[in-house]
């Protein structure tokens, strides 16, 4: 991929409230659509709160590219549920990495570098933080699912410099 920038690393971490899409529970599991990418994290059986902690990762050629994660109920005998949808942007998360370089070496873990509130523009349900972590920057959201009753998403981003690549 001659046109790549690097990856992002998406932590899949956990669904709060999720609907119910079969008798009383549902068998949750996330996919995740940036552009012609498609990839998805594995079915927690029983959950209306699962936790996944699964590690997804996109090859990022386009930073204006939104990222699509969408929720869906396990089915074996029939088409499986739609149990929300949510969409976020990283192009904030990308102008906050390629500053990091001057962050390196004397920032506390944890220290916060840039705050996003929720708006009517994302689907944060509460503030995100890009936060310096581990001699990394990470991106922390709650997302509200799009088009359902309840629910959220709990994820975080981690930016990955390919050598060799394009950079941002």
């Amino acid at each position: 991929m001659e046109n790549l920038l690097g990856l992002l690393r998406i932590h899949v971490k956990k669904g709060v409230n999720l609907a119910i899409r079969d008798i009383s529970s549902s068998d949750p599991y996330v996919v995740v659509h940036s552009g012609k990418q498609k990839l998805k994290t594995r079915v927690v059986k029983h959950s209306l709160n699962p936790e996944w902690n699964d590690h997804l990762t996109l090859s990022v050629t386009d930073p204006n590219l939104p990222v699509k994660l969408t929720v869906y109920d396990y089915d074996l005998l029939s088409a499986d549920d739609k149990m929300g949808e949510a969409e976020f942007n990283i192009a904030t998360y990308l102008e906050a990495i390629k500053f990091r370089h001057r962050l390196e070496g004397g920032l506390p873990d944890g220290t916060i570098i840039m705050k996003i509130q929720p708006s009517r523009q994302n689907c944060l349900s509460e503030e995100s933080h890009i936060l310096w972590n581990q001699g990394k920057l990470v991106q922390n959201m709650f997302l509200r699912l799009q088009h359902v009753e309840c629910g959220e998403v709990e994820i975080q981003l981690e930016w990955i410099d390919i050598p060799g690549s394009r950079g941002i």
